[in-house]
């Protein structure tokens, strides 16, 4: 199995396209995950400089958060239909919201399904904080219904949530693992979706925590002969980021920490 690893464009957007991708690539990334714009002239530029530089496009929605139902029905239509057009290895959705129904939160389930089933590319939902797939318990009920719903594991988010590391919910997170087909690979603690520096000794166990889930992703995967498994070492700008005391400046810099994060994974799964 191999792993392709991504890096993500969130913190880097300043960036001008043409360098980003010439330093995604010279940093040994195998593509970038990124939101796209609806406008077709500025996907068709990503495309080409994306595929100028052999990397491959990993679609991440985030933008449907309006909380009126049935506008956001109708932005998450337009924007995953958008986003499939420019045909990505797969995307990866923020879905949902944790405060509409169970039932509301179904029918974007479903709706997602039909979307990848009419453009033939494939939709994962990210576990995350404020969307369907909030909390490990909550996201557990999902899963048993949609045995096919398929995860991009964040699983900071659930940590932070729980204020734990979810001892008391390995039967969620078991299930969560078997469902997962993408890995953000962040750091979070229990009251934080991301430590401020995993090279730092302080959080050694924290960051054991989440390899050792990881793991288990990365055997499932080679157990059931996966052509491949993708990454994005997903650390993020400021808030995500702290700041150091009474200053403007990061306490670390998000480069640096997402490639030694790639470069982490890489070495202990080679």
């Amino acid at each position: 199995m191999k792993l392709l690893f991504f890096c993500t464009r969130w913190g880097q957007e300043d960036i001008p396209w043409e360098s980003f991708c010439e330093k995604v690539k010279n940093a040994g990334f195998d593509g970038v995950e990124t939101s796209l714009p609806l406008d077709e002239n500025e996907i068709k530029f990503i495309q080409s400089t994306l595929s100028r530089h052999g990397l491959k496009l990993l679609g991440q929605h985030w933008d449907t958060v309006t909380p009126d139902f049935e506008t956001h029905v109708k932005e998450f239509d337009l924007r995953l239909r958008s986003m499939a057009a420019a045909l990505p290895l797969f995307i990866t959705s923020h879905t949902g919201r944790d405060f509409f129904t169970y039932q509301q939160n179904e029918y974007l389930i479903e709706r997602a399904e039909k979307i990848s089933a009419e453009t033939g590319v494939k939709i994962v939902h990210e576990t995350h904080r404020g969307k369907f797939s909030f909390a490990a318990h909550v996201t557990q009920a999902y899963l048993q219904k949609y045995r096919d719903l398929r995860l991009t594991l964040d699983i900071s988010h659930w940590y932070a949530v729980a204020e734990s590391y979810l001892a008391d919910q390995q039967t969620a997170v078991d299930l969560a693992v078997a469902h997962t087909d993408h890995i953000h690979a962040r750091i979070g603690h229990a009251h934080g979706p991301q430590v401020t520096d995993p090279r730092s000794a302080e959080w050694k166990e924290v960051v054991a925590t989440h390899l050792a889930c990881w793991d288990r992703v990365i055997n499932a995967h080679r157990i059931k002969g996966s052509e491949y498994l993708t990454v994005t070492a997903e650390f993020g700008p400021h808030p995500y980021m702290q700041l150091q005391p009474f200053s403007t400046t990061p306490v670390a810099n998000q480069w640096d920490v997402n490639l030694y994060m790639k470069d982490l994974l890489k070495n202990r799964y080679k």
